[in-house]
């Protein structure tokens, strides 16, 4: 008899846990983010239009948000470059990208059937809600929540009926958590209860947020050492209280914005944003407690200018590049 622990659901159907290979566990393939446009400063708005540039790139880097177009991130240019990132990721030894796109984030389905076919990566979709910011309606109940969720697990995804969800995620919160972010909490608690499957938690911008959603989720009967949650990063900065979280939830400990490098962090100017070089001290840090094995790693990449192919490099850089490689 096949038991639940010998396989992972992807996006082409089971694969053997055992065969996923190096994995990143939060990344996103295509959404849309602009619900989180943030006005730039004025005199800095003439740098923000339809396009990343070379001479605006650097700009964009500081203030992200600040481009509905850096934002728009499920266009055609997207999906070409997420699909030449995925394709280099396969070169460099990657084997699994764990997609935490759902209701709310407009994640694309077919997209990642076709990604995975094109570079022999496994790709596993997940399931559930985002924050209350992004939905369309903020009246579903538990129950209503609990039933899509659990339907995506075991029968098949509202747009794609021959795709499995792999896993819950990410369950997005805010601070404070709303009553609505509250409902899918406990919803993800009960199909988790009743699974055993995974669960992806997006906290809210506050250090006190990971505890409260491991207490809501934990009274609700979820099982801590079957989650995830994601973006300490940005969330907990003070070492020691890292580690009293993880020692107190006993859940997954995620660093997953490796590769930013930018200190002021729009989304919550309160706090500096760390660098990877601070990421990698964290890690160690879990390491030298013996907690190594509760540390995942991923990039949490869902904007333009993160992406390696640069369509704002025009016909006269490609030029001179071309010009540069001749060189002796």
């Amino acid at each position: 008899m096949e038991h639940a622990t010998d396989y992972v659901e992807t996006v082409l159907g089971k694969k053997d846990a055992n065969q996923l290979g190096r994995t990143l566990t939060h990344e996103h393939l295509s959404m849309s983010f602009t619900e989180f446009y943030v006005q730039p400063p004025s005199h800095l708005k003439q740098f923000f239009n339809d396009k990343i540039e070379l001479q605006t790139v650097g700009i964009l880097k500081q203030y992200p948000y600040s481009s509905f177009y850096n934002l728009i991130y499920n266009d055609r240019y997207t999906e070409d470059a997420v699909l030449e990132d995925v394709k280099l990721y396969k070169k460099f030894g990657g084997g699994t990208i764990v997609k935490n796109s759902n209701y709310g984030l407009k994640r694309n389905i077919l997209f990642m059937k076709k990604v995975s076919k094109a570079t022999g990566i496994n790709i596993i979709a997940g399931t559930g809600y985002y924050v209350s910011a992004t939905q369309t309606n903020e009246n579903l109940s538990k129950e209503e929540m609990y039933d899509v969720i659990l339907k995506e697990m075991t029968i098949g995804c509202e747009e794609s009926p021959d795709v499995k969800a792999g896993f819950i995620g990410e369950i997005g919160s805010t601070w404070p958590i709303t009553a609505f972010e509250k409902r899918v909490i406990q919803a993800t608690a009960e199909v988790q209860q009743q699974l055993k499957c995974p669960v992806s938690f997006h906290p809210g911008r506050d250090s006190a947020a990971p505890s409260e959603i491991m207490r809501i989720y934990q009274e609700a009967g979820g099982d801590a050492k079957k989650a995830i949650l994601s973006h300490l990063d940005r969330t907990i900065l003070d070492l020691e209280e890292l580690l009293e979280f993880a020692d107190n939830a006993k859940c997954y400990c995620q660093f997953d914005l490796f590769g930013t490098e930018c200190s002021f962090y729009q989304l919550n100017p309160s706090i500096d944003m760390i660098s990877d070089a601070q990421r990698i001290e964290r890690v160690k840090y879990f390491r030298d407690n013996k907690k190594l094995d509760r540390v995942l790693l991923s990039h949490d990449i869902h904007t333009k200018h993160k992406l390696e192919k640069q369509h704002w490099l025009g016909d006269i850089q490609k030029e001179s590049l071309h010009l540069i490689t001749r060189l002796p």
